[in-house]
């Protein structure tokens, strides 16, 4: 019997692999200017300090940190980290629980509720690596529409009563593909919602603090009176991905459950990164690290912004206050998965909308990126762009 012959798991039917994953084998071209990803500028990884810390940290407590450690946390890190996430967002948390990357704290907090055939909803367009984490939980995603205040509550109640779901994904803050918001009267909208229909709320929120214009809103979290939202966190976007430290705080039960998922997984999120990100907050760095950096994306996000007003009449995109996304939409009958070759061709690469669409379709989308890029990649590449975009829709 040939290998080829062998019988993979369902889960696996409607997974396909991440598109900007294989996207990004495509801009490690040499002179491909990438607005594909959503990486940090190199000019925002701390490399210095971090080595600082490292040092640090492992001439302090270097043996516990080469050890095996327990699964709910480096001890001094659970402590800063609930001290952090309780000052950031004004309220009182139960339990924190840190994890690889908060893609690992939708994976278990999917592998603690989620039933084949639970129906999950979503936000349309939404992130796609956690959809594609929900699919592989075999959950039945339902997307809710949105507008430039995020989620419209009439449409999310409606299904809510309709479809019962087990659990609401969201981004609620310069939203990732769209860079959209959701307003404060939605969010308290929400969890209360949320506590009526007896539904988890996993608030994810890793853009938080990239806000470059505009008055920063409370969480979802801040709102919730009966413990039905789970807050998830990242350090990927304020001190490096590269860490992969993230954070689920919520409920203590839903945080026990995840825990006892995390153990299969990968017993503990790394030590030593653990204790870096800890000194972080410890040393009160995160505030100065987090202005310098915005003024820095801010800068960008406003370039393209500009480039995109030139674009030809009926090319529409939001217009976001912070994070590192902005989402165009292109005339209908436009193909952005066809219109991406030629961009390519000639060195300019983006993500196609499609894949961050839970129903599939809205062929005419795409997504930009502007933090990894110079500002005269920026200049370039928009240009190249508007120029195919005019030969394109005129």
């Amino acid at each position: 019997m040939n290998i080829t012959d062998v019988r993979f798991a369902h889960r696996f039917d409607q997974v396909t692999g991440s598109a900007i994953r294989e996207l990004l084998k495509v801009t490690a071209q040499p002179g491909m200017i990438s607005f594909a990803g959503g990486s940090p500028s190199p000019d925002a990884l701390p490399d210095d300090t971090v080595a600082e810390l490292a040092e640090y940290v492992m001439r302090n407590d270097g043996k516990r940190l080469l050890q095996y450690g327990a699964t709910e946390g480096y001890a001094p890190f659970v402590e800063s980290l609930k001290s952090y996430v309780e000052d950031m967002l004004g309220i009182q948390v139960p339990a924190v629980l840190p994890v690889t990357g908060s893609t690992q704290a939708m994976d278990l907090l999917s592998k603690a509720l989620i039933d084949p055939g639970d129906t999950v909803l979503v936000e349309n367009p939404s992130f796609l690596g956690n959809l594609q984490c929900l699919k592989l939980y075999q959950a039945n995603l339902i997307p809710v529409d949105s507008d430039d205040n995020g989620l419209l509550i009439n449409d999310l109640e409606e299904k809510i009563r309709k479809y019962h779901p087990k659990m609401l994904y969201t981004i609620p803050t310069f939203q990732n593909p769209s860079g959209r918001t959701l307003s404060d009267e939605r969010r308290k909208a929400i969890a209360a919602l949320a506590e009526q229909y007896g539904i988890i709320v996993a608030e994810d929120d890793p853009y938080r603090d990239l806000r470059y214009e505009g008055e920063v809103l409370r969480s979802i979290k801040y709102y919730d009176q009966g413990g039905w939202v789970m807050y998830l966190g990242s350090f990927s976007k304020i001190i490096s991905p590269g860490l992969r430290v993230g954070y689920i705080a919520g409920d203590a039960s839903v945080i026990r459950k995840c825990t006892i998922g995390k153990q299969s997984t990968d017993v503990h999120t790394a030590n030593l990164n653990q204790a870096i990100v800890d000194q972080y907050i410890r040393r009160g760095l995160l505030p100065d690290h987090i202005r310098r950096i915005c003024r820095g994306y801010g800068a960008k996000m406003r370039q393209m912004l500009e480039y995109l007003e030139r674009f030809p009449e009926g090319v529409r995109f939001t217009h976001p206050q912070g994070g590192l996304f902005i989402w165009v939409e292109m005339p209908e009958g436009t193909d952005t998965i066809q219109m991406l070759k030629k961009a390519v061709d000639r060195k300019v690469a983006y993500v196609p909308g499609t894949s961050f669409c839970a129903d599939g379709g809205h062929l005419n989308t795409l997504r930009l990126n502007f933090s990894n890029s110079t500002p005269e990649q920026i200049e370039t590449g928009m240009c190249v762009l508007n120029d195919i975009v005019t030969e394109e829709i005129m």
